[in-house]
């Protein structure tokens, strides 16, 4: 039996239980997860190990790479922008960024680019993988790129392009990086440790990751899908220190659970964390509203999209909440807000499963937490 430590309100033990269920089902390695209701941690738990030989404890130290579910903090970085008047979503992503209209892109809102409506999920050219690690270099790509689809007409989601879009955008108005922001605003003052370019001196708190034993499913794999995900050029080295260093607001952040869920738990509690304005209740609903929704070209789902976050319905991954929201990140992490019932959680491992989104653990985890409210 694995040892899960952490903290449990009564009524949430059905939580616990389902934790230690997915242990005993040995489908995890290490795990975290984290539930905030009303600004209140009521769950709290974590077990397993942080390394591949279960030697070292994942435990409230331990720094899981949580991928994809990063997008819910770049997402949150640009609603601030536009709640303090400095964007607009509406407005064109070459207004900010004046190379980005060549090829056809001179109309892309920054809207349409959060939500995966851009056309640039990936480089259908072959190119060095260690470009990825070159900021400059890919965004220059990216603004030459023709849409691979007509920008507006689809969302398809855009796994590592997204953060180089959404973080050009930010730096260009705001004039600092996005890790440097999230740092200095929000994860500094509040004491939360979640990171977007993570320094040297915290790479030994970062958990090992177990790889899957498989390719997720993809479904129809078209042009889009295989430049989002099937090149051998379509991401860089994953655990390398030069990748974690870099600032990759789409994809290489590292945080516990519990940095998240108190972030997501802010967005679902009227945008206010320890007297500090996370998000205005008005920034939340503008960023959360649905920008596009049908059949994504890159994923085999049915999706919402909000600016930068996955809507709840029709998917409902993070329990019954309609107007819920959040993101999930390789391997199984995610992070979610669910306003009507001022809930947060985020569920961070280092063993990966094959589900592009909606793994099961943490579904059974929010199922049981929702079952207790």
């Amino acid at each position: 039996m694995t040892d899960i430590h952490g903290f449990t309100a009564p009524r949430f033990a059905p939580v616990k239980d389902a934790f230690a269920a997915n242990f005993a089902a040995d489908e995890e390695l290490g795990a975290r997860f984290t539930l905030v209701e009303a600004g209140e941690v009521v769950v709290d738990l974590m077990g397993g190990f942080a390394d591949r030989d279960r030697t070292l404890p994942f435990g409230p130290r331990t720094l899981a790479p949580v991928f994809s579910t990063t997008k819910t903090m770049a997402a949150l970085l640009m609603a601030r922008l536009v709640d303090q008047g400095r964007l607009s979503y509406q407005q064109t992503v070459a207004s900010v960024w004046p190379a980005f209209a060549q090829a056809g892109k001179q109309d892309v809102t920054i809207e349409q680019a959060l939500s995966h409506q851009a056309g640039l999920p990936g480089f259908p050219d072959e190119m060095d993988p260690a470009l990825w690690l070159d900021w400059d270099a890919i965004c220059e790509k990216l603004a030459a790129m023709a849409p691979l689809w007509p920008p507006g007409t689809a969302s398809g989601y855009h796994p590592l392009t997204f953060g180089y879009i959404a973080g050009e955008v930010f730096r260009r108005v705001d004039g600092r990086s996005m890790g440097t922001a999230l740092k200095e605003d929000l994860t500094g003052p509040l004491g939360l440790d979640a990171w977007i370019g993570l320094p040297d001196a915290e790479h030994e708190r970062v958990a090992e990751v177990q790889r899957p034993s498989g390719l997720p499913e993809f479904g129809e794999r078209n042009a889009a899908t295989r430049a989002a995900f099937l090149t051998s050029w379509a991401s860089a080295g994953r655990n390398s220190p030069e990748w974690r260093r870099m600032e990759v607001p789409s994809a290489n952040g590292h945080a516990t659970a519990e940095a998240l869920a108190k972030l997501m738990g802010a967005l679902a509690d009227g945008g206010q964390r320890d007297g500090l304005e996370v998000l205005s209740p008005a920034g939340i609903a503008e960023m959360a509203r649905s920008r596009i929704a049908g059949q994504d070209l890159v994923l085999p789902f049915q999706v919402s999209w909000g600016a930068g976050m996955l809507r709840n319905e029709p998917n409902f991954f993070w329990g019954p909440g309609r107007e819920a929201f959040g993101h999930a990140g390789w391997g199984g992490s995610c992070a979610f807000a669910d306003p009507e019932r001022r809930l947060g959680g985020a569920y961070v491992m280092n063993r990966q499963g094959r589900a592009l989104m909606g793994d099961a653990r943490p579904r059974r985890l929010i199922e049981a937490a929702y079952a207790a409210l």
